[in-house]
Formats: C-alpha cells, sequence, structure tokens
C-alpha cells in the first residue's frame, strides 16, 4: 500500500513508476521518510541522563554550537535545515554534551515548524534537566520558502526560546552574544 503512494506521486509529475531508474523508487523513498521521522519513535528524558559529579561550582553557561539540524516543515513536507545554538546554567546537574544534539535531532526528526522545535528543545531540557535557565536558537533555511512562493533563497529565520532565569537580561545577552559570535565564526 505505501509503495503505491510514491508511485502515485510518480504519475502525478508526470513520470512512468515502471521506467528502469524508478522502480526502486518508491522502496527508497519509504525508507528515506522512515529515517526522516525517526524522531517519532524517540522520548528525549530517555536520553537525558544528568550526572550531579562534576557539577559542583558550576555556576557559568554551557554552551553548544553551532549544532546542525534537518527537518522538514509540517506545511509542505519540505526540508528545511540550519544550526542550533544551546546553553544552560546548572542548579547542581550536568548533562553529557552530546545529549544536546540528540535532543536536537530527536525533535527535528519529526514533521516540524520551527517555532515549535525551538521551544520543544528548550522545553526538554527545562522539564528534564532542571536547569536554572536554558536558552535555544535556531537559525534555518526554509526549502519551502526558497524554491516554491515567493521563492527568496538564502533567508534564514531565527526562533529562540528562554527559560528560567535566562530571561534576566543578564543571561540573555550573554546567550545571544554567544550565538552571534559563533554563528559568524561558522561563516
Amino acid at each position: 500500500m505505501s509503495e503505491n503512494i510514491v508511485q502515485d506521486l510518480l504519475k502525478f509529475v508526470g513520470e512512468d513508476p515502471s521506467r528502469g531508474g524508478l522502480q526502486e523508487t518508491p522502496k527508497r523513498v519509504l525508507k528515506a521518510w522512515k529515517e526522516w521521522t525517526s524522531g517519532y519513535g524517540q522520548d528525549p528524558a530517555d536520553v537525558l541522563k544528568v550526572f550531579e559529579d562534576g557539577a559542583e561550582n558550576c555556576n557559568t553557561l554551557v554552551f553548544e554550537g553551532p549544532i546542525p539540524f534537518f527537518s522538514h516543515c509540517e506545511h509542505h513536507l519540505a526540508p528545511f535545515f540550519g544550526d542550533a545554538f544551546i546553553a544552560y546554567l546548572p542548579d547542581q546537574k550536568i548533562v553529557g554534551l552530546s545529549k544536546l544534539a540528540r535532543v536536537t535531532d530527536i525533535y527535528a526528526k519529526r514533521l516540524q515548524v520551527q517555532e515549535r522545535l525551538t521551544n520543544q528543545i528548550a522545553d526538554a531540557l527545562h522539564d528534564n534537566l532542571k536547569p536554572k535557565a536554558v536558552g535555544v536558537c535556531l537559525r534555518a533555511r526554509h526549502f519551502c520558502m526558497e524554491s516554491r512562493g515567493i521563492k527568496k533563497s538564502g533567508v534564514y529565520t531565527t526562533t529562540t526560546a528562554l527559560r528560567g532565569e535566562m530571561l534576566e537580561s543578564n543571561l540573555r545577552a550573554e546567550f545571544l552574544q554567544s550565538v552571534d559570535r559563533e554563528y559568524a565564526a561558522k561563516k
């Protein structure tokens, strides 16, 4: 049944699904979409193992980024991709640094809008790590905007989510300055 959907799509765009180069396409497309949406089968709480050892006297922001991510918009199923920048202020617990990228991937590998994705990452860290502060900033390009409709390529959309003490102006400024510095260094 699922392969028939891809075959129907190929017919819709004017192709012949029985053509040699397209015969295996339905299987490949389904396999790709399974990978691109693998975040539905994962719970961020499962990867956010926290440690108390090493967290003592940790009273400054832990900042990570750019973390590349790739997702698909739920409106057109078109790709969007970019970088995540994440910071948190520990409260007697720290998390393995790779876990910040893993949480980003879990939510990015679902049909998304960038605003929700940003908030989901921030909420997962805030709820599971229980830090004093969390900041998440995503900068992404959207193919739904670049390849159709208005057709403006190279435009970045930036979204932020701040939790806890990150809402205070000094931490917010430190976080956003770190994002700008790392983003500029990447270019």
